[in-house]
């Protein structure tokens, strides 16, 4: 069953610094996206930053300027760096692949979520 493994969430203070990753346990014909969403208690899970494989990024207007996300096409990896960190941005934090297979069927992966907390 393929996985997606995240790591690097924790404890950060406000105007601090974290970096997220999020690796594929197996490899595909084509990552589309590549990406991090959030969630909330009680909120819908909201997208966060993603990068396609042409190399377009997006990210939510709350997060521009301060978080980076990047892709390793290689290592079918996801990185997301963080700075200037909010206690607003406390969350989980899921990865989420969009991957297209030969026989052209799109799917989607998720992460299992890592938990990113900004507190004083």
């Amino acid at each position: 069953q393929t996985q997606l493994m995240e790591s690097g969430g924790g404890v950060a203070q406000p105007g601090g610094s974290l970096t997220l990753s999020c690796t594929a346990s197996e490899s595909f014909y084509r990552i589309l996206i590549m990406g991090w969403s959030r969630q909330v208690p009680g909120k819908e899970r909201e997208m966060v930053a993603q990068v396609t494989d042409s190399g377009r990024a997006m990210y939510h207007d709350s997060v521009k300027g301060r978080f980076t996300v990047s892709r390793d096409n290689d290592k079918n990896t996801v990185s997301l760096q963080m700075n200037f960190l909010r206690p607003e941005d406390t969350a989980v934090y899921y990865c989420k692949f969009k991957t297209l297979s030969r026989e052209n069927a799109i799917r989607d992966y998720w992460g299992q979520g890592t938990q990113v907390t900004v507190s004083s």
